[in-house]
């Protein structure tokens, strides 16, 4: 492969312009807070958080304020509809855009996959997590098992999708098979299957995935808890005659309670959000389809950008209550902590 320097030069020098003007705004930055007069710390706290404040404003609040204006729009923008894309999610029979459900919106395949992915991703994901966590805690192996289920979490979503739609390949009866399950299944008798083409089941086959990726997570947070249980509490119970199970249920689960909430939070965000698993595994087809791939279906795909917006609106709702539970549980703690 041969490489054009005369068509990839002027990348190259904007990327170099680039790395030059970031430079300079951080020296001039620097230079002026050094020469600053009295209550410099103020200054200097300002002048540091400004730049992210401000791309934090321009790239956060300001597209957030635009969608939400936009959902009330129709399809090209130029016009308010109120709450009419709002309302299509909900009575809406034949978008084309998904399956026909029959007597119920369309929109409500979609909402009733997302809530699937809500409740299934985070309560397995921290289970896993969590029962490996205990079971491999000061074993032999210790580093060596966790990095096992922690690498996942270094691969993106994307290139996880392409990784298990190869682990679920389809090929014909009495072709070769490339997918490992399908192969699995064949050499043990049975037919190959279409996994990520046959409702309800591809769903949970994509759950699959995402569980993989999050179980890392779970399980490096949750062993960092289980290590910082305090040994007398543990020798006590021990010196009490617990079995492990009591041990389990009784000390471990209770000592990590604000670290499961945490992680369960944490997943559930993540899940919310998820797309690049849907769009790279089955592209939201065959009734597999989530918020986030409906909101980039009808905002790029579509030209719908009012109905889009509106399903952004609507993921940003759902977000809410999550976050809202969250900042009042670390409040409390932090309450607690001060008594």
């Amino acid at each position: 492969m041969n490489f054009d320097f005369t068509a990839e030069a002027p990348k190259l020098m904007m990327l170099l312009y680039g790395v030059i003007a970031f430079a300079a705004v951080v020296g001039l930055l620097l230079l002026v807070l050094d020469v600053l007069p009295a209550r410099k710390d103020r200054w200097i706290a300002l002048g540091l958080l400004a730049p992210a404040g401000l791309l934090l404003l321009v790239g956060l609040v300001v597209p957030a304020i635009r969608t939400m204006i936009l959902a009330f729009m129709n399809a090209d923008s130029t016009e308010f509809v109120g709450l009419e894309n709002f309302l299509w999610i909900f009575t809406d029979k034949n978008s084309g855009m998904l399956p026909d459900f029959g007597a119920t919106p369309v929109q409500y395949g979609v909402l009733l996959s997302t809530l699937l992915w809500v409740l299934l991703v985070p309560t397995v994901s921290t289970a896993v997590g969590l029962v490996y966590a205990v079971m491999v805690d000061r074993s032999r192996f210790e580093s060596f098992a966790k990095s096992l289920v922690f690498m996942p979490m270094a691969i993106s979503f994307v290139g996880a999708g392409i990784i298990w739609k190869f682990v679920y390949e389809y090929r014909q009866e009495g072709a070769d098979q490339i997918g490992l399950l399908n192969q699995l299944v064949v050499a043990m008798g049975g037919t190959p299957q279409q996994w990520l083409l046959d409702g309800p089941w591809n769903t949970l086959f994509l759950i699959v995935v995402l569980v993989w990726i999050q179980a890392g997570f779970a399980m490096v947070v949750l062993s960092a808890a289980i290590k910082a249980i305090p040994a007398d509490i543990v020798e006590a119970a021990r010196i009490d005659g617990v079995t492990a199970g009591q041990m389990f249920w009784r000390v471990t689960i209770p000592s990590i309670r604000p670290a499961l909430v945490v992680v369960l939070v944490t997943i559930s965000i993540g899940t919310l959000k998820v797309f690049d698993i849907v769009r790279t595994m089955t592209g939201g087809q065959f009734g597999t389809s989530v918020v986030a791939n409906e909101m980039y279906t009808y905002s790029f795909r579509a030209d719908e950008r009012g109905k889009g917006a509106a399903l952004a609106v609507l993921l940003f709702l759902f977000v809410i209550p999550i976050v809202i539970y969250q900042v009042r549980l670390m409040r409390r703690r932090r309450l607690e902590g001060a008594r």
